[in-house]
């Protein structure tokens, strides 16, 4: 490559493992002073390095390793006073089937492969403030294909996977994950499969069914956003056990958790009458379900992203700030209701009036069918302690809901907000407590409430490119 570059009559040299040191070093020094315009490099560079001057990256091999892929990105992210921009051009392309994209693109975007898709499709929209990505139309065939058939797609394909790696002993969720290269969703697919029903098929050994057996294994996959080691750890605990809890025995926050660990799993099996006793009852006797889902809560600890804390204003209420939550979970854990199922929540806000709490839950992200033009709020983050939101069209300043916003501290009631990127997503970001700051306007109400717990960086970079 250097010999081609200089022939096209631009200055270039190459530097590998066996160059002298002093080589290397000249090559370092002549680019940063510009005397020569590109360097080539093999499995050098990759790290430690610090020329802010170069503002191209040409990649002209392919790496499986998404860290080494962000520490390559590195050697052109320096910031440099005359420096503008990066501009990084990928040459790996049509390389060999077993090459993985979706880990080059979940290294930069993160999400599960089908979001990896759908960001490629969409052109990317989701980027931060003054980045820019772009794939020509072959190219972003080439990239969809290969995230699409690097691994068993159909339901049949994983079957046969797993029944293959079944014949070498037994096999756990995470070792079938492991060697195929899926993600839990892909066990999962949306709440339509389950690891258990994928055993069956393949012919590995599971428990006797119980009654509900095929809603209940189904009801698995809506516990994959669970992810604080409060949740994690109690019901993995309680699931050891070949027994239901004894509920009278627990602590209201115990008691509480519990709740919102069954109520997902049998609220479409389970009439709204039914006790928590009877839920835990349900369950306990799918002793399939209960083994998938100790499995599944093994996993889902690696899968925590952020540094959560407790909600140390209310001692029984177990959630973690920064962790997150689907609707029925947030009204169990603030006491709403005591059976085994949890009454609908359908808008973004629910007075929770035993804990004199304001829950409120928005999607920040309202491009989708399922927003009205009424109903598209302006709600984001101006930074990462304030949070703009807009209350519901029929909200007066003047009204008690709207007093009670603006007077919260003085009559003490407290604001929980809870957030998402898309209406698709099960379960909303904790964002903590919140103080009201402001207002503008009414009927909606546009409201800045100022958070106890300052937005991690990733989720307001996330938050902020939703409503670019």
């Amino acid at each position: 490559m250097a010999r081609l570059f200089k022939e096209s009559g631009i200055a270039a040299t190459a530097i590998w493992a066996d160059s002298p040191d002093a080589e290397r070093r000249r090559a370092l020094s002549d680019l940063a002073a510009q005397r020569i315009n590109v360097v080539f490099s093999v499995d050098l560079f990759n790290e430690g390095v610090d020329i802010p001057a170069v503002d191209t990256l040409l990649l002209l091999r392919p790496t499986d390793s998404p860290t080494l892929f962000l520490q390559q990105l590195g050697r052109g992210l320096r910031r440099s006073a005359k420096k503008t921009m990066c501009t990084v051009l990928d040459f790996v392309g049509h390389h060999r089937a077993e090459f993985r994209f979706e880990r080059r693109f979940g290294a930069l975007l993160g999400g599960t492969r089908r979001e990896l898709a759908r960001q490629i499709e969409g052109g990317f929209p989701f980027l931060p403030a003054g980045c820019h990505m772009e794939l020509d139309r072959v190219a972003q065939e080439i990239v969809l294909r290969n995230i699409r058939e690097s691994v068993p797609s159909g339901w049949t394909a994983k079957v046969e996977e797993l029944r293959r790696l079944g014949q070498s002993g037994p096999v756990t969720l995470a070792q079938y994950l492991l060697e195929t290269r899926l993600e839990l969703d892909d066990v999962y697919a949306g709440g339509k499969r389950s690891w258990s029903e994928l055993r069956e098929h393949a012919g590995l050994p599971v428990e006797a069914p119980g009654p509900n057996e095929v809603a209940l294994r189904r009801a698995c996959g809506r516990l994959l956003h669970v992810d604080d080691v409060l949740r994690l750890d109690t019901y993995r605990q309680f699931l050891r056990s070949d027994k239901a809890p004894q509920i009278d025995t627990l602590s209201i926050q115990e008691q509480r958790l519990l709740r919102m660990l069954v109520a997902p799993m049998v609220d479409q099996v389970l009439t709204k009458t039914a006790s928590l006793d009877e839920g835990c009852a349900l369950l306990w006797s799918h002793r399939q379900v209960c083994r998938e889902l100790l499995e599944l809560l093994d996993l889902l600890l690696a899968r925590i992203e952020h540094v959560q804390y407790p909600l140390e204003m209310f001692a029984h209420v177990p959630l973690r700030v920064h962790a997150r939550y689907s609707r029925l979970e947030i009204l169990a854990a603030f006491g709403v209701g005591t059976g085994a199922t949890v009454a609908p929540w359908q808008t973004g806000v629910y007075w929770a009036k035993k804990a004199r709490c304001d829950l409120l839950a928005f999607t920040l992200d309202k491009t989708s069918g399922q927003f009205s033009p009424t109903t598209r709020y302006r709600d984001y983050a101006i930074s990462r302690e304030l949070i703009h939101w807009e209350s519901q069209s029929v909200t007066r300043e003047a009204s008690a809901t709207g007093m009670r916003y603006q007077n919260h501290v003085a009559e003490g009631s407290s604001v929980m907000l809870f957030a998402r990127l898309r209406a698709d997503d099960r379960a909303f970001l904790f964002l903590g407590p919140a103080t009201y700051e402001g207002h503008d306007g009414e009927a909606p109400m546009a409201v800045r409430w100022r958070l106890g717990n300052a937005l991690p960086g990733d989720v307001f970079a996330l938050f902020a490119a939703a409503v670019a």
